[in-house]
């Protein structure tokens, strides 16, 4: 693709290049086998087997690199297979990992459970506050990971701050780019190492399709990346990288909407005194401001989260009383989404962490779709009057901001 393209949608339509159509089809094509031709022995065929290498899995990973500003990218088979695979190319029994305290779920259980029983230390830490990775960063920290927006608080990490606090430790620095994706965020043009992203989620954007991706601008680390990806065998699978190619040639404009969407409904809440703890980075009085300014390209995602009263009852009684917004365990689809991260992406989270995260029982997650806002805030209003019914039925304030 000629490099005098650069906004985003159109990087998005055409990334992949003419290598992702066979025979002049206009759409991208599907190439579902496990295995390739060669013409004899010594024939140094392109594709061998689809574990290692699948022409449409390369098709996917020429378009999200190019919509990274000529980045590297590998597809896996999962966001977690993603983040895998990259701690397994970078992370040896000894090294030490410092890893963002308000950070997916998965993440947390898989730094906890899964890494430590391979010699790994983490430390989670603030990722907000530099002096908090200043003193979490030792002689064995190799890598820093942190996620921003975090998931599902919002809170933002400084990109450009946190590079040359890991680089000066010796670590690289690793961020989890799910929320915005490359269209509202470029990690590697604000001095990360690598981006880990769950195509799952706004990327292929119509839940369809599982998925994850690693980017880089280090060539030996994306050797490394594949060459340990091709051992593990975490390549995604040549059908659902098609479908995830076909969601991602309308990233930007889904996104975009999303994104308006997504502030006319946090200002809405943020003025309704029945909830609290309105969180969404293009907030007026958004405590990072100014971060989302100098870090988010032109609007600030489409996820908000907001506490209802009454905890855990009322959480539970909105969750039962919306009827348009879908109560699932997801981030990213056309469809506005509603999500309690305490039982559901955080459960397997240490309490006494999960609440120092700020993932508290009342808390709950908006993916914000493609629906008319006000749709969507009639609906809302459903769910928060069924909060506040439960907290008083529980002898609980009814209202949080008055509380």
């Amino acid at each position: 693709m000629s490099r005098r393209f650069q906004n985003p949608a159109t990087v998005a339509l055409h990334g992949a290049g003419a290598a992702a159509r066979v025979s002049g089809s206009l759409a991208p094509s599907i190439v579902p086998s496990t295995t390739f031709l060669r013409e004899g022995l010594d024939d140094a065929a392109e594709y061998a087997y689809s574990r290692v290498g699948n022409p449409t899995v390369s098709a996917l990973e020429s378009a999200l690199g190019a919509l990274e500003g000529g980045a590297e990218a590998a597809a896996f088979s999962s966001g977690l297979s993603a983040e895998t695979t990259l701690l397994l190319a970078t992370l040896r029994a000894g090294d030490h990992i410092a890893c963002g305290r308000a950070v997916y779920g998965g993440t947390v259980r898989l730094l906890r459970e899964t890494f430590t029983g391979l010699g790994v230390e983490a430390t989670f830490f603030d990722s907000t506050n530099a002096a908090a990775l200043a003193a979490a960063v030792r002689p064995s920290t190799r890598v820093v990971l942190v996620e921003t927006p975090a998931n599902p608080t919002l809170a933002l990490t400084d990109i450009q701050g946190a590079a040359p606090l890991a680089h000066a430790a010796g670590a690289i620095l690793i961020v989890d780019n799910t929320f915005l994706t490359p269209a509202l965020q470029r990690p590697l043009d604000l001095g990360a190492d690598v981006v880990v992203y769950s195509t799952t989620k706004f990327i292929e954007g119509h839940s369809v399709a599982v998925g994850g991706a690693v980017t880089t601008r280090d060539g030996a680390l994306a050797d490394r990346l594949r060459r340990v990806r091709k051992s593990v065998g975490t390549i995604q699978t040549p059908f659902n990288a098609w479908a995830t190619l076909q969601g991602l040639r309308t990233l930007p404009l889904r996104i975009g909407q999303q994104s308006r969407h997504a502030a006319r409904i946090a200002s809405i809440l943020a003025g309704d005194d029945r909830v609290g703890g309105v969180h969404y980075p293009g907030l007026r009085g958004f405590a990072q401001a100014d971060i989302a300014r100098r870090q988010h390209l032109g609007a600030h995602g489409a996820v908000v989260s907001f506490e209802v009263p009454g905890g855990l009852a009322g959480a539970r009684a909105a969750a039962r009383a919306v009827r348009l917004c879908s109560v699932v365990e997801h981030v990213g689809s056309v469809e506005t989404l509603l999500t309690h991260p305490a039982s559901m992406t955080h459960a397997d989270v240490p309490r006494e962490q999960r609440e120092a995260a700020g993932v508290t029982d009342g808390l709950l997650r908006l993916s914000v779709g493609l629906e008319d806002p006000e749709d969507v805030l009639a609906d809302l209003d459903l769910g928060i009057d069924a909060a506040a019914a439960a907290a008083r039925s529980e002898g609980r304030p009814p209202c949080l901001v008055n509380a």
